[in-house]
């Protein structure tokens, strides 16, 4: 009898070894380490230099520095505790044991989902924790004491963010069970950072009065580059949330792409009709309305799908704001400055809803790898399987309803606890003189040896207040 074994060898760049171990996928860490990157890249330096050029010239250092500070503090407060809490062991049915993320034999092993090492998932959902921090600052531009950001940082990651990971998006956790869709962040991001933001709002308080009532942005040109670099970014966002470079990775990503550019034109076009131009701002705020609401939905939605969520988030979160927003005394009398509630809290819950609708059971199961547990409403309705369809969308509202009371019972006890220490909002004599007061410096000294830009026309205004006058874009 011939003998039919075949002896064959791998090429060396895909032969397993000690760097390469046998369950290791080299193009899907590849691609999740650059995904991450990308997501990186939106916060430093994408908020960096969109807050940095959107708030008035005086506010220009401290706005986009506390994004960098956030950045930084997460890092160290992730791999110290905050990845075990949002993706460890099951301590409670919506929290992990608390445990460091450092030891060499941890983060060279598999991780919970995917051909990856535990070190790739830690930087990865370490980006993600992150920008959901420095989305919070938006809404507390122009006033936060900076000490009190400091303590806010890894409190909020702490006794909020980790609770909502964990519950949503972790194997272990009882929202992850139950089913509920989100792909990349709708809740777990957008929505809790919108509500903690306008909840935060309210503790710090508002601006200066004339500051609320004219805050033009002192660089549109870089407040646009902050913002191409936070749309480009997302490619990573939902890119790479299925752990892998698949069918549905690629999908996920053009979902993107087109959902985003239907809402900036939607949001562009009902600025034309109603206000007679066409905003720059309305245009980025659109765009950012779309990049969160298919944001839930990215990889599990067919993409004619996607152009009825964009013009949705064109168009609801537009008259939330521009229409709603100006009817209600508690919405007024909240200062938020860069409109997180809507752009964001608003925007991430219509994502979760439409995901309700929309998500279609092929995709689900190219995603989650299970077989009928995830169905939109309407493939319920279609497949005769409307008990499936109505309870992904009970599901789904929720989810919604658990973040709300989550951000607003938490981000209270945050402020209460913080201002005990140090005060939350700064001095009005500081706010009157913005970056200088805060940090000892400003954005825009280019003149000599370091002079302000102000000085060469002999203002009248004294030392002190000289440079106050710049501009931030009202996205309110």
């Amino acid at each position: 009898m011939v003998n039919s074994t075949v002896n064959f060898t791998l090429p060396a760049g895909l032969a397993p070894d000690q760097a390469s171990p046998d369950w290791l996928s080299k193009g899907d860490n590849a691609w999740q380490l650059t995904a991450a990157t990308l997501v990186g890249l939106q916060s430093v330096p994408g908020l960096i230099i969109l807050y940095g050029g959107a708030v008035k010239k005086k506010w220009a250092v401290n706005s986009a520095f506390m994004a960098l500070y956030a950045f930084a503090c997460v890092l160290v407060c992730w791999v110290i505790w905050g990845y075990q809490l949002s993706f460890g062991e099951s301590f409670l049915p919506f929290l992990g044991k608390i445990n460091v993320a450092l030891e060499q034999e941890f983060l060279l092993g598999k991780t919970f989902s995917g051909n990856l090492p535990n070190a790739t998932m830690v930087y990865f959902q370490f980006v993600f924790a992150a920008i959901a921090l420095i989305l919070i600052a938006g809404a507390l531009l122009g006033r936060m004491n900076f000490f009190a950001w400091m303590l806010f940082v890894p409190l909020w990651l702490t006794f909020s963010y980790t609770i909502g990971a964990f519950s949503i998006w972790c194997p272990n956790g009882f929202f992850f069970k139950m089913g509920l869709i989100d792909y990349s962040g709708g809740f777990v991001i957008h929505l809790s950072s919108g509500v903690a933001g306008f909840t935060a709002a309210y503790w710090v308080g508002p601006r200066l009065t004339k500051d609320r009532e004219r805050f033009p942005p002192n660089n549109i040109p870089l407040m646009l580059t902050g913002a191409g670099l936070l749309w480009m970014g997302w490619t990573g966002f939902n890119g790479g949330d299925p752990y892998m470079v698949s069918i549905d990775t690629s999908l996920a990503v053009l979902n993107t792409h087109v959902c985003t550019a239907m809402s900036l034109l939607t949001w562009l076009v009902l600025d034309v009709i109603f206000f007679g131009k066409a905003s720059v701002i309305g245009a980025v705020q659109g765009m950012i309305t779309g990049l969160v609401c298919i944001t839930p939905a990215a990889g599990v939605v067919q993409t004619w799908a996607t152009i009825l969520m964009g013009i949705c988030s064109g168009s609801i979160p537009w008259l939330t704001m521009m229409v709603v927003h100006k009817k209600f005394e508690l919405l007024q009398k909240v200062d938020d400055t860069m409109a997180v509630l809507h752009t964001h809290a608003i925007a991430g819950s219509l994502g979760g809803l439409l995901t309700g609708l929309f998500a279609e059971p092929k995709l689900n199961r190219l995603f989650y790898f299970a077989t009928d547990q995830y169905m939109g409403l309407f493939y319920g309705l279609q497949m005769s399987k409307v008990h499936e369809g109505f309870r992904q969308v009970g599901i789904q509202l929720l989810g919604i309803l658990f973040i709300v009371i989550l951000n607003i019972v938490m981000t209270s006890i945050i402020c209460v606890v913080v201002q005990f220490i140090v005060p939350l909002r700064m001095s009005e004599e500081d706010m009157e003189i913005g970056d200088e007061a805060a940090h000892g410096e400003e954005a825009y000294a280019i003149w000599g040896e370091g002079s302000r830009y102000g000085s060469i026309y002999n203002d009248s205004d004294p030392p002190a207040k000289k440079g106050r006058t710049g501009g931030h874009v009202e996205m309110t």
